[in-house]
């Protein structure tokens, strides 16, 4: 390939990781599953196995080889990887859902493997920079100067009450807490997303909430303001 074919690809892959990057913006706005990282792996993995698949028949096919298809086994490759990818992900329940990005760069690996091997070396290195780049700078870079909505993460809560209490005080005391933490501080505190509630055979209800909160605040900070609510007699908390 020449210079101004690379160019051609590196100019590719930097337009799939920046649609890549509106996608999981829009997404994680909506407090939805697939995130900006995620987005933006999708999106360089698939930009970088098409450019290897569009350029490989010129490579390796051509008029000496008019049958041939060099990316009949790649493509098997990148099917059977996702099966190994989907192993990681784990569903929580609801909407909660984590490992998608650890999914998307096992599938990734892959095709950067099928670029590598097809000789595609330049633009396989630009990929993984560019993965870095999506996986690690933008994520801080957005903590840094993007809006607080996009700097939240989810937390699992699952709260043990004595029987026979008025559970609604529960909800409306961790609300509470929430109103003022984010008239403090001006901006946006916790929010409760999904609340869930069960009864156990000896009387006593389970609350379980998935609570979307600030990245700066710690999973321990809700750990003991739900303990200090009355008449909780045990608190799980789990950082999704």
């Amino acid at each position: 390939m020449d210079i101004n074919l690379h160019t051609e690809s590196i100019v590719k892959l930097l337009v799939a990781m920046l649609f890549g990057l509106f996608i999981g913006i829009d997404r994680q706005l909506k407090q939805k599953p697939l995130g900006i990282r995620t987005s933006m792996v999708i999106s360089i993995a698939s930009c970088l196995v098409t450019l290897v698949s569009i350029h490989a028949y010129d490579k390796f096919g051509g008029t000496n080889h008019p049958s041939m298809d060099p990316m009949r086994l790649a493509a098997q490759i990148v099917s059977g990887i996702g099966f190994l990818g989907a192993g990681v992900i784990l569903r929580r329940g609801g909407d909660a859902i984590s490992g998608l990005t650890s999914a998307a760069l096992i599938w990734t690996a892959s095709g950067i493997g099928i670029a590598v091997g097809a000789g595609f070396f330049v633009e396989a290195g630009y990929a993984v920079i560019l993965l870095m780049f999506a996986v690690n700078a933008v994520p801080y870079l957005i903590r840094l100067i993007g809006p607080q909505v996009l700097n939240k993460h989810e937390i699992s809560v699952t709260i043990i009450m004595e029987p026979n209490y008025v559970l609604t005080d529960v909800i409306q005391k961790i609300e509470q807490h929430q109103a003022a933490e984010s008239r403090k501080s001006k901006k946006n505190g916790r929010i409760i997303r999904r609340t869930t509630i069960k009864d156990l055979e000896d009387g006593r209800q389970v609350i379980e909430m998935l609570i979307s909160a600030p990245d700066r605040e710690y999973v321990t900070e809700i750990y003991y303001d739900v303990k200090k609510i009355e008449h909780v007699m045990s608190v799980e908390v789990e950082q999704l």
